[in-house]
C-alpha cells in the first residue's frame, strides 16, 4: 500500500486543487481503507480500490462544504526542470495547466486525472468511476478540448 502513496498523493491533489488538501484526503483514504480492509477483494486491484474510496470521500467533503477548490501553485513543488528560461516555461505552462485543469467540471477532472495523470487505461478508470468506457472516452475529449484552448489559445489544436 506504501507503494502506492505517490500516486494517490497526485490523483488527490488533482481532486482538492492543493496540497494541503489532497494529505488529508490521502491520510483519510488510507484509514477508510484500513478500517475497511475486510471489503478488498483479493482478485481486485488494490490502486483502484484506493482511487474510488479517495473519490467518494472527496465527493463527501465537496458536498459538504458546498465550495468547489482551486489548484494553488503548491502542486509546482513535484514539478523539476534544470535550464532557467525553460523552468520559467514550464512553470508558467504548469500553472496555466493547473488553473485549467481547475476549471474543468468535476466528471472531467477526475478522468484527466486517472487517465493521463495517473496513466491508468480507459477500462481502469470507467470501472473506478462506476461508468461506461464511452462515458470516460466522451468526458477525456471535452476536458482535453478544453484544457488545449485554455492553455493554448482559441483553436488549439489537442496536444494532449
Amino acid at each position: 500500500m506504501t507503494t502506492m502513496l505517490p500516486r494517490l498523493r497526485r490523483f488527490a491533489a488533482s481532486l482538492t486543487g492543493n496540497m494541503t488538501d489532497a494529505d488529508d484526503l490521502v491520510q483519510d483514504t488510507v484509514e477508510r481503507a484500513l478500517r475497511n480492509l475486510h471489503r478488498w477483494q483479493a482478485d481486485t486491484r488494490l490502486d483502484s480500490w484506493m482511487y474510488k474510496i479517495a473519490q467518494n470521500l472527496w465527493i463527501d467533503t465537496i458536498r459538504a462544504r458546498r465550495v468547489r477548490a482551486t489548484v494553488s501553485g503548491e502542486v509546482a513543488e513535484d514539478a523539476a526542470v534544470t535550464d532557467g528560461v525553460r523552468t520559467a516555461e514550464a512553470q508558467l505552462t504548469f500553472a496555466d495547466t493547473c488553473r485549467a485543469l481547475a476549471g474543468l467540471p468535476e466528471e472531467q477532472r477526475v478522468v484527466v486525472s486517472l487517465v493521463l495523470i495517473e496513466g491508468l487505461s480507459y477500462r481502469g478508470a470507467a470501472d473506478i468511476l462506476d461508468i461506461p468506457i464511452g462515458t470516460v472516452t466522451s468526458r477525456l475529449a471535452r476536458a482535453r478540448e478544453a484544457l488545449a484552448e485554455r492553455v493554448f489559445g482559441p483553436g488549439a489544436e489537442t496536444k494532449l
